[in-house]
């Protein structure tokens, strides 16, 4: 229900009282909820109706005797009101016109009879419908000298409302002037006030005649108040424009006059203030002449001018730019690797890289800043990690993301031709931090774009070279800046997608997954203790026993990173909170026996290795962007023809390895003891569970001919033997990458027998000496080899040339003979 504005008509007065006199108000009327508007008798009000019950109860007045009671809601957002969101005194009136709208509501002219009190709310019909009992006021009222006066001092109250602004049309003020009844007169001034739909309402139901004029006469004088406030505001805000319009017009005076006489002006003193910058500025000599033009020009220009706008703006980016503040290098080796060692548990490789950079930096003041790329799965604190670095360097620390970029003028700024032009995204950094000499990272490398707008990669080349960077040219300065003081820190998730040109300038530093002993330390350390304190806990309220986040990390996560670990650490402390909150008592010790109270049955299952040895089951294992995983290559053999069925979302790569299997199959049959007729009656099914994930890669090569074989000669495959290398034709075993994530996915998953290539016995170096003693490597040349380890029953041909040769030790011969 819409608010409308509610009118008094002198002509309408006799109306009321013959309706009063000859109308039998009825004991039950329709009722129209209004949403924010109180009618009071007397008053003619248009209202406009849109709700199908309310429509309902108009066209039933009207079949009626065009009577329908009004009353209010208490809270307008309400759709179907009950009897508890309706005020129980409302008014009865008559439905005088009725009109149609084009939108589907109904118009109607509403004229208010008599206040009237619902005794029941009817809801169960298509209309709202009440019995009511109608409150009369008294007929004759005494008018006392207090009477008169009040009625007088509304009178009077109305005529200052209308001189001080307030609009009451003049046949309002004609009839407030020759009403004489109280409550008439208290309903007709309510009506005029900008009232709350409560002080409305408590109006409305004051049925003595004598208190409702004695309570709108207080809300009345609340008006002319603030209608007296309003006006002085007014007056004074007028007042202070016109003072600020004469001291303009007196300013603008003034500046002509100076520009007759050639004195001083405001960009005469922005200029000399320029000029003394300058001076003390010390810049290359290139810079200095730039600053001296773009000063000369300004001080040519009009001050009004457009392009004054944009020489200001250039030079107070010029001189707000670090060109010689340098933050003061912590050379204190001791302190760089404590901090170092605080914030960040492992990454030896990188913190060793630090600290020689800091020992060259403490001989030798010429050192140019390192550019390193930190490439690992994400959640290992790549991030985190150069935020550490700056804090060991005392240096200020800046992150720009490259995610999405796709701009050139990101890097390298927009030309000062161009409207809005502004300083790439570099340089905004080194002046946002005041430092000629920061840490920037260069966030998420591996996931630039490029469109017609350029290629940000290639803009990076220059950023990121140390022989080009120390007079790198912004677009929009248009001088060199030098950038070989600051030390750039890329971070990407694959290496593959940066460009090579890219790649060639930076210092690539590997970051891979952490085992399950660092994951316990790095939990124990630092994400327990910063989870506790985020949540407002303490050691007194809860604790971690060592087993039970060795079970979170084996049961309830599998990544590369620490990510997971943190969030259902911080599960566990919300628990916690929650109880906390509660009111209840005690310390809460999660250990291995409840941590599935807190987090639910393990999501990851350890026992996921078969168990047991199979026929044609081979455990391989895979590089991916999360660190690594195992992955199960199974082979079968039906009737047929000899075709070779891939399924699994190979790609063609694993393809040519599963044909090249095959090939080296069938080329040995004879000195694997296989029938060769094998090969042209049966077909040969590979399948690599998961289909759903696409999978590619030459690293399965051995892992599928171990299939293969088992299945031509039915030997089973060992479970706890884990495998990855690429295959020839003839045989000879290829080194794969990845070998860390790889080893560490296989202990993950409880492998006890690595088989790597010969080639990869180098990259042990990089395998924490924790998971060498819980696992047994083996290396190898060909694939025969792989055959004698994998295969529970090994070939005897290969037996004897294993002993002959001395290239397998015979304690792991014993070992795969007694498997």
């Amino acid at each position: 229900m819409a608010k409308a504005n509610g009118d008094y008509d002198s002509a309408l007065d006799e109306t009321v009282e013959q309706s009063e006199q000859k109308l039998d108000i009825p004991q039950e009327l329709p009722v129209l909820m209004l949403r924010d508007i109180v009618v009071f008798p007397y008053m003619v009000v248009p209202l406009f109706v849109g709700r199908e019950k309310s429509m309902k109860a108009i066209d039933e007045a009207l079949s009626r005797n065009r009577m329908i009671l009004l009353v209010t809601q208490k809270k307008m957002e309400i759709e179907e009101p009950k009897r508890e969101d309706v005020y129980s005194i409302g008014t009865v009136a008559l439905i005088m016109r009725m009109l149609k709208l084009p939108d589907g509501r109904i118009r109607i002219l509403a004229q208010g009879l008599v206040r009237a009190k619902i005794e029941e709310l009817i809801e169960d019909q298509p209309f709202y419908s009440a019995r009511i009992s109608v409150l009369r006021e008294p007929e004759e009222v005494d008018k006392t000298i207090e009477i008169e006066a009040l009625i007088r001092n509304v009178r009077e109250g109305l005529d200052k409302a209308a001189s001080l602004g307030k609009n009451i049309p003049a046949e309002i003020m004609i009839i407030a002037s020759n009403v004489e009844e109280p409550g008439r007169l208290a309903d007709l001034a309510a009506s005029t006030l900008d009232l709350k739909v409560p002080e409305a309402q408590e109006v409305l139901e004051i049925v003595d005649p004598v208190k409702r004029l004695r309570r709108v006469y207080e809300l009345l004088i609340r008006e002319v108040e603030l209608l007296n406030v309003q006006s002085k505001i007014s007056s004074e805000a007028k007042e202070e424009l016109e003072k600020l319009q004469k001291q303009y017009f007196l300013r603008q005076q003034l500046k002509a006059i100076q520009r007759e006489l050639g004195e001083g002006s405001e960009l005469q003193e922005e200029i000399k203030l320029y000029q003394n910058k300058l001076k003390k500025l010390k810049v290359p000599q290139e810079v200095k002449e730039e600053l001296e033009k773009q000063i000369k020009r300004l001080s040519q220009m009009h001050p009004e001018s457009a392009e004054t706008a944009v020489v200001r703006n250039y030079l107070d980016w010029m001189f707000s730019l670090p060109w010689n503040k340098s933050t003061v290098d912590n050379l204190d080796l001791a302190k760089a690797k404590a901090i170092l060692d605080e914030d960040h548990y492992g990454l030896e490789k990188v913190k060793e890289r630090i600290i020689e950079y800091l020992s060259v930096r403490k001989l030798s003041r010429r050192i140019k800043g390192p550019i390193l790329c930190f490439v690992g799965p994400p959640g290992v604190g790549k991030t985190s990690l150069g935020r550490s670095i700056a804090r060991a360097l005392g240096r200020k620390f800046i992150r720009m993301s490259l995610g999405g970029i796709r701009d050139e003028a990101e890097i390298r700024g927009h030309r000062r031709t161009y409207v809005g032009a502004m300083p790439g995204r570099i340089i905004q950094g080194i002046r946002r931090c005041g430092s000629n000499n920061p840490v920037f990272m260069l966030d998420e490398a591996d996931k630039v774009g490029a469109d017609f707008r350029g290629d940000p990669s290639s803009a990076l080349l220059e950023v990121l070279d140390p022989e080009q960077n120390h007079s790198f040219r912004d677009h929009y300065l248009g001088v060199p800046f030098d950038l070989s003081k600051v030390m750039f820190i890329t971070t990407a998730n694959l290496i593959d997608p940066i460009q090579p040109a890219l790649r060639d300038r930076m210092e690539i530093i590997p970051i891979p997954g952490y085992t399950e002993e660092e994951k316990l330390q790095i939990a124990l350390r630092h994400l327990i203790p910063k989870q506790i304190k985020e949540h407002s806990l303490n050691n007194d309220l809860i604790c971690f026993s060592r087993a039970a986040v060795k079970k979170i990390i084996s049961l309830y996560t599998r990544e590369a990173g620490v990510r997971n670990l943190e969030r259902e650490i911080a599960a566990i402390c919300r628990k916690v909170a929650r109880r906390v909150a509660e009111g209840k008592k005690g310390r809460v010790r999660v250990t291995a026996q409840n941590i599935e109270k807190f987090l639910g049955p393990p999501r990851i299952f350890r026992d996921q290795l078969l168990k047991k040895d199979k026929v044609g089951v081979t455990t391989g294992v895979a590089w991916t962007a999360s660190g690594g995983d195992i992955l199960f290559v199974e082979a079968s053999k039906m009737k047929g023809k000899g075709k070779l069925l891939l399924t699994g979302s190979l790609g063609e790569v694993m393809k040519e390895s599963a044909q090249a299997a095959l090939s080296y199959a069938r080329a040995h049959a004879e000195e694997f003891g296989i029938d060769p007729q094998l090969f042209s009656e049966y077909d040969f099914h590979i399948h690599i569970p998961e289909g759903a994930i696409p999978k590619d890669g030459p690293s399965a090569g051995v892992t599928i001919a171990t299939s293969l074989i088992s299945v031509c000669t039915e030997r089973k495959v060992r479970w706890d033997v884990a495998m990855t290398g690429e295959i020839t034709l003839r045989g000879n075993v290829l080194p794969v990458g990845g070998v860390k994530e790889k080893v560490l996915a296989a202990q993950r998953a409880g492998v006890k027998k690595m088989i790597l290539p010969a080639a990869n016995k180098k990259d042990l170096i990089d395998i924490p000496a924790s998971v060498k003693r819980k696992m047994e490597f083996v290396f190898v040349e060909d694939i025969k080899s792989v055959f004698n380890e994998a295969l529970v029953t090994p070939f005897q041909p290969q037996q004897k040339k294993r002993r002959k040769t001395g290239k397998s030790s015979s304690a792991n011969l014993r070992q795969s003979i007694s498997g």
